[in-house]
Formats: structure tokens, C-alpha cells, sequence
């Protein structure tokens, strides 16, 4: 999704605003091949391709870093929007996050909303995967008067991961949307989420300087009473009111909310070279997390002739309670890789939580001006106002306070009809996620932090039907470690460097292709005061990623699509010293769907084989942390719009 602008009558809108909403019966059209327009991360409903994602943008996440965006306005969120209500997610960077009022370092996270449609209509999807996973998610969308629509979904399965753990979930979301006039819009919406009997499943923490060694695919360690239970809530509300016919106010309130009823972590630590190691489980007490957010933003815009000047103010606040803590760790002694635990429950005893309060306000003005087939320019001035208190039992209360100026400019020309040149700059304040699962402070909110990044590039016509991008950035923030108590801090700082590029479009008739690849080139530089092996290169950050996808529509076989893709992770260092590094790793997917009829209905045949030549390498987890192995996996989906 583009920023758009759309100018005269009674309504403008500039800020990042769907042009048009996704119905709620057409689901057999999901594509994410045909539908992305760049290669940097784009996923609709139940597909993704990119070189970036919400966890990774540039070697860093953007949703770790406060950076996610519900139809452009700012959201905090304790859990993730649930992906019933979710149409599409774009990964905005250099170029494509143009047009946004408050660029962030680290990339933006953009979800555009399933909204009503102004016919009554349904969408059925059933799934299943060669693993065991089967599911059912069916989503309508009912038009209650000419003004009001309502757009109602649920959903309910099995899902079965790489370890052979696997849970049952369910979710419910209502989305209500009400347009008395062009002038005024609004869209309240709720969802939830449950999830329930989803094994702990294991994790491998090795003794010395190897890579961990994992348990074969498919076959769970854990104790089989070690069952996650969760439940998460998203809500909110959004406005857009036009004050004029050059003036548009945006609200967007927001409230997140995780309840953690039973949390389990099984580790195999201190593993040998022959597998080998020590079983302990880590139970945590109940947790309640919430986060209350939300932006309002006023734009005026004056056209004038060929050019156009955009002028945005803007409030964003959050207000985020945090429990985390009270562990309790019980020991099973020595294993064999590939025992389960057979042991009973025993009656944990947990301490007490520490309690944490994040409390932000940032005021913001921006300016972004458009000359038609010029360029456009654009740059934002924010003041935040950060405060974040930490009760830890038995200690001082912990008053974290700040009050940075924060600052964004982006500049791009057109050369011609087909080529343009950008270049920004952008300083931000951002998250840094949580402590790793084998760190001693494991799951504590890890401090909030500055960051500054630089990029520029060039996006040029290759064909008529194929754009590219290519652009270089130096972003740079503080980096975390160990110490020599095992807990994780900051340890020094980061200066990532690397290089992008994406192709995407109609390479020729009936065949689309979304190609794109970064180049990191990262380093640290350790505090004078940091202890322990801290090596020059950060860990977790790959030397390379490389994403190619490419769908054909198969001319004489009308509905038949095949596709296919490949993304190959270069190396990267796997601990904080870097004494140990993850190969390199290659997979690649194949599918097809088929357009038909199903009672003279719409309706899509979608099967894949992920990982098609079942690479189960070591994956990490964390630094020093490994995960299961993954391999292959054949998932299939029916879809029906009524």
C-alpha cells in the first residue's frame, strides 16, 4: 500500500490511507506474490514473502522497536493484531516509507484492516498440513444500513510446529464501520485470541564453543503436562474527519492486552558433543500485560499549481503495564538427547513479579511537499516525554526519565519518468525487546533506547511492467550481551551498514516476480566497561538475505497458477563472542492454486511444499540458543467467497 493523495472534493487524504478496503468475501484473490509491490516484506492473509518481516528489518525488528502502525497511526501492541483482522502488512523502508509523517530508523510495520463491504457476503477457509495441523476460519461482512457495515470472523484449529508440540486456538474479531457522510468515518474493532494445551517444547543451550544439537524434527523432549495457555485481547478505535476540504484529523486509540495463565520453558543446557546435557524447566506465575496507545493527527494541505504542502501535527501515547518474573526452576538432571521427560508436575513456588510502568507522550510537527514530476522533500520534529518505572521485589524502585528531541528528513528527485533518486535521515526512540530464554534476567523489558539511521538510493523502471530499488543505509543503535553473571544488558553499540535492492512486477505476460536481497555489513564497538568476549560482530545479523519469488498464471489452463521461491540466510554469528556461526542456509517452497467453482461460487485451491528439500540445520533461537529443527511441510487451504 502506497501513501496516497487524493485532492478536491470534500475529503483529503494523505497519510497513508487505503484507497480502497479489502471485502470481506474475496479471499480466493490472496496472492503475495502478484499483490506486493516491492521485495521488502509483504504478507496477505495467510501469506508472506520479502527479505523483511515484522521481527527483521535491516538486521534489527521493527516491531521490538515500537514501530507498528494500524492504517499508518501509531499502535502498541502487548501481542500482535490478530490475523483476522489483518488484510494486508507492508515493510516500509527508504523509498516506500515516504510519505509517512514520522520515518523510524528501524523500519515501520504498516497493517491495513479487513473492512466491511457494501454487499452481505462470506469467506470459507479450511486447512490442513502434512504435519497434523488442520483448521476452519470463516469471515462475512453484513451491511446493517447505507451507512453502517459490520464484518464478523472467527476461526479454530490444530496447529502442529517442527518439534511435533502442537496446541488448539481459537479467535473471534467484530469490526464495525460507520460513514454518515464522505466527511466523517469510523471503525471501532475487537478481537481475541486463545490458545491452549501448546506444549513447551525444548530449546539447547551448548557447553562450550559448537553449534547446539537439536533433537530430530518432528519429536517432542518436553513433559507432556508442560502446556502453554494464553488468551490475547486487541481493540480500538479509528477516526478520520474532515474539517474542510484541505483539512483531515486521523484518531487512532488502541488497547493490547496479554494474559500469560501457564508458561513453561524446557532447556537442554550444558549439552555435549553427543547431545548430552542437563534438563531443566523453567515455569512462570501468572503474567497480565497491557498497553494503552494511540495517535491523533491533524493534516492541512494548500495546493499549489503542480506542487503540493502537506502539514501534519501529531500526539502519540502510550501507557504500558509489564509483569515479569517469580520463576521457578526445577532441575531433571542429566539427559540423553531424545528422552522425553517423564517426570510429574511438581507443585512450583514462585516469587514475587516485578512490576513495570512505561508511560510516553511525543508531540510531533512534520512538513512533506510534492512538485509533480519534480520530487518531493519532506522532514518531522518530534519531542518525547519518556518515563518508565520498575518495582522489583525486595529492591529500590528503578525511575527511568527522558525527554529527547527526535528528528526525521527525506528528499527524493525524479530524474525522469523513470528514474528517482531519495535520501534521508531519521533519529528515533525505540524498544529493544525483551531478555533472551537462557539469560538470567529472561523476559525483562530490555531499556529503551536512541537510535540514528542514514539511507539513500535510487528506484529506476527496468521494464514496463518491472520497477527495482536499490539503496544503501548506516543505522545506529546500542547492543546488548551477556555479562558475567549471564545477564543480559548492554554491552556496547551497534553501526549496521549494508546494502538493499528489490525487483519486482510483470517480467513478462502471465508471470509475476518479487526478487530482493540485503548485504550487512554490521559491527560493534564494546563499552570500556562491558565484561567478558564481546566480538566485532553482532550476533544473530547474517551476512546476507536473499528472497526470490515468482508465480506464473498458466495460459492454457485457465485458473491454474504455479509458483515458486527460494531464500537463502547468509552466515552469522550465533554467540556474543563470536567464537560460534550459523551456516549459511538455503530452502525453498513450490505450490499452486487452482481457480474453480464450488456451486457456482468462487473458490481457490491452494497447496505448497515448504522447505522443499528438507534443510533441518540448527536454527537460532538467541545467542548461545538454539531452536528445533525445522523440515519439510506440505500445508493445503479451500477457499470459498459466498
Amino acid at each position: 500500500m502506497k501513501p496516497i493523495l487524493r485532492a478536491g472534493g470534500a475529503c483529503l487524504l494523505i497519510t497513508a490511507v487505503p484507497v480502497s478496503s479489502a471485502s470481506a468475501q474475496d479471499r480466493t484473490d490472496d496472492n503475495a506474490i502478484t499483490q506486493a509491490e516491492d521485495a521488502f516484506g509483504f504478507s496477505v492473509g495467510r501469506e508472506a514473502i520479502g527479505i523483511y518481516g515484522p521481527g527483521q528489518a535491516r538486521g534489527f525488528s521493527p516491531t521490538a522497536a515500537g514501530n507498528v502502525r494500524i492504517e499508518g497511526l501509531y499502535f502498541d501492541p502487548a501481542f500482535n493484531l490478530q490475523n483476522l483482522l489483518v488484510d494486508s502488512v507492508s515493510i516500509k523502508v527508504g523509498l516506500s516509507a515516504q510519505g509517512y509523517p514520522f520515518v523510524a530508523p528501524s523500519g515501520i510495520v504498516d497493517q491495513r484492516l479487513r473492512r466491511p463491504d457494501s454487499t452481505p457476503g462470506a469467506s470459507l477457509l479450511i486447512n490442513g498440513d502434512g504435519w497434523g495441523g488442520k483448521g476452519v476460519e470463516v469471515d462475512g461482512s453484513i451491511p446493517i444500513t447505507g451507512t453502517l457495515g459490520l464484518r464478523a470472523g472467527a476461526n479454530a484449529g490444530r496447529t502442529v510446529y517442527p518439534n511435533g508440540t502442537d496446541g488448539f486456538s481459537h479467535s473471534e474479531s467484530l469490526l464495525l464501520r460507520w460513514k454518515p457522510s464522505d466527511k466523517l468515518e469510523v471503525m471501532p474493532f475487537w478481537a481475541m485470541f486463545n490458545d491452549y494445551d501448546d506444549e513447551a517444547g525444548t530449546f539447547y543451550v551448548p557447553a562450550g564453543d559448537y553449534l547446539g544439537i537439536p533433537d530430530r524434527a518432528g519429536h517432542d523432549e518436553s513433559p507432556k503436562w508442560a502446556d502453554i495457555r494464553f488468551r490475547t485481547t486487541n481493540m480500538g478505535l479509528l477516526g478520520n474527519l474532515s474539517l474542510a476540504k484541505d483539512t483531515v484529523l486521523r484518531l487512532g486509540v488502541f488497547r493490547s492486552s496479554v494474559f500469560n495463565k501457564h508458561l513453561y520453558n524446557h532447556l537442554l543446557v550444558d549439552q555435549q558433543p553427543d547431545g548430552s546435557g542437563e534438563r531443566i524447566l523453567i515455569a512462570d506465575p501468572q503474567t497480565r500485560n497491557r498497553s494503552l496507545s494511540g495517535e491523533l493527527r491533524l493534516t492541512h494541505s494548500i495546493l499549489d499549481g503542480p506542487r503540493l504542502h502537506l502539514f501534519n501535527l501529531s500526539l502519540r501515547k502510550r501507557d504500558a503495564r509489564r509483569e515479569f518474573g517469580g520463576s521457578d526452576v526445577v532441575s531433571y538432571g542429566l539427559g540423553a538427547l531424545g528422552e522425553r521427560v517423564t517426570a510429574p508436575k511438581p507443585d512450583f513456588e514462585f516469587g514475587e513479579l516485578t512490576r513495570q510502568r512505561l508511560r510516553q507522550t511525543t508531540y510531533g510537527a512534520a512538513y512533506n511537499g510534492r512538485w509533480k514530476d519534480v520530487g518531493e522533500i519532506s522532514f518531522g520534529l518530534s519531542r518525547a516525554r519518556y518515563r518508565k518505572v520498575t518495582r522489583i521485589p525486595d529492591e529500590a524502585t528503578a525511575d527511568a526519565r527522558s525527554r529527547p528531541w527526535l528528528y526525521n528528513g527525506t528528499a527524493a528527485v525524479i530524474l525522469s519518468p523513470s528514474v528517482s533518486v531519495y535520501a534521508g535521515f531519521a533519529k528515533g526512540l525505540e524498544e529493544s525487546g525483551v531478555a533472551p530464554q537462557n539469560a538470567a534476567n529472561r523476559n525483562e523489558p530490555l531499556p529503551t533506547i536512541l537510535t540514528k539511521q542514514k539511507d539513500a538510493g535510487v528506484r529506476f523502471a527496468l521494464t514496463k511492467g518491472v520497477k527495482a530499488v536499490v539503496g544503501v543505509f548506516d543505522l545506529r543503535r546500542p547492543y546488548f550481551g551477556y555479562d558475567e553473571a549471564n545477564l543480559f544488558g548492554q554491552v556496547g553499540s551497534i553501526r549496521s551498514r549494508g546494502a538493499e535492492f528489490s525487483i519486482s512486477g510483470s517480467v513478462v505476460k502471465n508471470v509475476n516476480l518479487v526478487f530482493g536481497g540485503v548485504l550487512l555489513r554490521p559491527r560493534v564497538e564494546k563499552n570500556a566497561d562491558a565484561v567478558g568476549e564481546i566480538g566485532d560482530k553482532p550476533f544473530g545479523l547474517p551476512t546476507h538475505i536473499l528472497n526470490a519469488n515468482v508465480n506464473w498464471a498458466v495460459p492454457f489452463l485457465k485458473g491454474l497458477q504455479l509458483d515458486a521461491g527460494i531464500f537463502r540466510r547468509g552466515r552469522q554469528p550465533q554467540t556474543v563472542s563470536n567464537r560460534v556461526y550459523l551456516p549459511a542456509r538455503t530452502t525453498m517452497t513450490a505450490g499452486g492454486r487452482y481457480g474453480l467453482k464450488l456451486a457456482r461460487k468462487d473458490a481457490s485451491l491452494r497447496v505448497q511444499v515448504r522447505n522443499l528439500f528438507d534443510n533441518n540445520d540448527a536454527l537460532g533461537a538467541g545467542p548461545g540458543l538454539y531452536a528445533p529443527r525445522d523440515h519439510r511441510q506440505v500445508t493445503g487451504a479451500l477457499t470459498v467467497d459466498f
